[in-house]
């Protein structure tokens, strides 16, 4: 028999979307609703995110691909049309312009009659991950946190259903994080913010149980889901300890871990993506079998994003895994069963005691905004990901239809690999520009730049830049104006890269030295070492592939050029000119392949460098890899290329080629 008459309620059923425009998103949120989708949860574009405009010259190729573009205000009333926001509860995935987004929902909510203090929902706003996994950060550490605290104080008092801040170890482990540092980093990220908030006096003393009873985590669940799930139940053990012991908090409630799910889209697999379906349910089993460390929220990949963008039924597809675990299996009906298990409280006292020695020593940097701007926490980072890769080449860690059980049956799944994901709409970037230089030009001028002149004046003070804000949206200001404008106050950053110092492989096998005889060989003949530039052009912050390309390139010999992300293709060619190099690696992951690489291509061709060959690797559909390649891209790689070492084997073999050697 059940231990309940009654199931618990299940968690908040969410699917991470949004592309092209506001209204092609507003018609998918409203259908996800309609098919028993339970909360929002919104994809900015790389614009957005990073607070460009759709017609600035690093937006091109970026805008509506990875999510949806919302620069002003008429946007995201456009976004959220005939959608009840008093009802619903949103989370939106944005961090760097986090005050500016969540300003605009406040403004689109109280024009459809909905008081600010009914909202309720989610900002990610965890600027510190952006410096180490995702990239889309804008300006310096200090100053970020600056904007995390003020949105944080504000909401506190006027929006007191909000989460402001969803701490997100997600994109930690997607950037190589073991569960120790997982933990770890996430758990020293919370204690910069929470010291911030105590320390700028906005919150007074005893209403500092209310900000830590708002702090929500977003976490990423791999397929090793009873380390998963331990991880879980250790996550809870040190926020409670942590919330007591240091902020004083007596309220239990206000010291439970608040946390939502994805779950690991690292671990998809371009090969035999039929297995990720099995991948995404384990990963799900993992943040919810244990009830005393159940996710409040989930949100599950489809099963080829490995592939491209999800079409709508496929995300459909991922909502139904969620519905028959809920209200078909007995899940629900029971308490902890995992309760009095000594081999998961054996796991769960490992995980604990290993993250409370990295918190320590983070801690003892001075916390996790000096230990980003040291680039300790990235280098680990970098470093365990290459462990990671190192461990997949060599076949010590099995991945299924990749590196072991390879022999399959034609799938039908992937019969017509161009009809299996979702294009995006070719017009979707000109239709945006069209829009917001639309807006600009309806504008009362005066008025906004009256409100961006307060923003630019209260950002050198420590005023509260919330009202500053909303006095923007409420003007007409867009996203590249309210970033533009705290760029002239706090600067810009780049956050170091993490590469430097980490070796890939320890000891080289008989294939890496081979390459490694090649390369200097090449280099020899060529009349020097051969310099391997990586480039990320575009707004697409992913740079785990990026990092890994550059590390197994200086294992394999070459003299590596490698200046981080967000470079325009032009910053690109002027880089290899200046390092006079051998070969080219673009990283691309946001879909913008087709418009960012030829501009590279002919850009390195009009600067007389037509021996240079370009290599391009990322999220590409296979006929687009084709039209790379018929149009002079010397090799294409995507996710199923996990060897690293034949890459390289590749990328000489390139190199002699293109500069006619045998």
């Amino acid at each position: 028999m059940p231990d309940k008459s009654a199931p618990d309620k299940p968690w908040v059923m969410r699917t991470y979307a949004g592309h092209s425009s506001a209204a092609e998103s507003n018609a998918l949120y409203r259908k996800n609703l309609a098919k028993g989708q339970t909360g929002l949860s919104v994809a900015f574009d790389l614009p957005t995110q990073t607070g460009y405009d759709p017609d600035h010259e690093l937006s091109r190729g970026e805008v509506g691909k990875v999510g949806v573009p919302i620069p002003h205000l008429g946007s995201m009333r456009r976004l959220f049309q005939d959608i009840p926001l008093g009802e619903m509860n949103t989370s939106m995935t944005i961090n760097a312009t986090a005050m500016w987004l969540l300003a605009m929902y406040q403004v689109a909510a109280e024009e459809q009659g909905v008081d600010a203090a009914e909202l309720a929902g989610t900002t990610q706003n965890d600027i510190i991950k952006e410096y180490l996994s995702r990239g889309t950060y804008v300006f310096p550490p200090e100053s970020s946190l600056r904007l995390t605290t003020d949105m944080i104080a504000y909401t506190v008092s006027s929006i007191p259903k909000w989460n402001p801040l969803n701490i997100c170890s997600y994109h930690l482990q997607e950037a190589g994080a073991t569960p120790t540092q997982e933990l770890a980093y996430a758990l020293t990220t919370a204690i910069a913010v929470l010291d911030s908030v105590r320390d700028s006096g906005q919150v007074p003393p005893e209403e500092f149980e209310r900000v830590v009873g708002r702090i929500s985590f977003f976490v990423n669940a791999g397929v090793r889901f009873i380390e998963e799930m331990c991880k879980m139940r250790a996550f809870g053990a040190l926020w409670d300890e942590i919330t007591r012991e240091r902020y004083g908090v007596t309220d239990p409630k206000m010291r439970r871990l608040r946390y939502g799910v994805q779950v690991n889209s690292l671990g998809l697999t371009e090969a035999q993506p039929e297995n990720n379906v099995q991948r995404i349910v384990l990963e799900m089993l993992g943040v919810t079998l244990s009830k005393d460390a159940r996710a409040r929220a989930v949100q599950l990949p489809a099963w080829n994003e490995a592939l491209g963008l999800p079409r709508p039924w496929d995300q459909q597809w991922s909502l139904r895994l969620q519905q028959v675990l809920a209200f078909e299996s007995d899940l629900l009906e029971y308490d902890d069963i995992f309760e009095g298990s000594v081999v998961i409280e054996a796991k769960v006292a490992e995980l604990v005691e290993g993250a409370k020695a990295e918190i320590d020593r983070v801690q003892a940097m001075g916390g996790a905004v000096a230990a980003v701007e040291s680039g300790y926490m990235k280098q680990a980072l970098v470093s365990s990901h290459a462990e990671r890769r190192a461990r997949i080449e060599s076949g010590e860690m099995k991945v299924v239809g990749v590196n072991s059980y390879t022999s399959t049956e034609p799938s039908p799944l992937t019969a017509d690999l161009d009809g299996a994901i979702m294009a995006s709409d070719p017009q979707a970037e000109a239709n945006a520009v069209a829009d917001v230089q639309q807006w600009r030009s309806q504008r009362d001028q005066a008025a906004v730049d009256a409100a961006l002149e307060r923003l630019a004046a209260e950002a050198k003070t420590t005023t509260n830049l919330m009202a500053a804000t909303l006095d923007a949206v409420r003007a007409g200001a867009t996203v590249g104006e309210w970033s533009h404008t705290l760029r002239g106050v706090f600067g810009e950053y780049r956050a170091p890269t993490g590469v430097a110092g980490v070796v890939g492989v320890a000891e080289a096998g008989a294939e890496l030295t081979a390459v490694r005889e090649k390369v200097a060989r090449t280099g020899e003949e060529l009349g020097g070492r051969l310099r391997f530039l990586v480039g990320k052009p575009g707004l697409d912050g992913h740079s785990n592939g990026a990092e890994q390309v550059a590390v197994r390139a200086r294992d394999a010999g070459f003299e590596v050029v490698y200046q981080g992300i967000r470079l325009t293709p032009s910053q690109i060619v002027a880089a290899a000119v200046a390092e006079d190099v051998h070969v080219v690696g673009l990283s691309i992951l946001s879909g913008s392949h087709m418009e960012l690489v030829p501009e590279v291509q002919k850009g390195l061709l009009e600067a007389g460098l037509d021996n240079v060959p370009v290599i391009v690797g990322g999220i590409i559909p296979d006929s687009d890899a084709r039209r790379l390649e018929a149009e002079g891209i010397a090799a294409v790689f995507t996710p199923k290329d996990f060897g690293m070492t034949d890459i390289m084997d590749r990328v000489a073999d390139e190199v002699r080629k293109a500069n006619g050697l045998s």
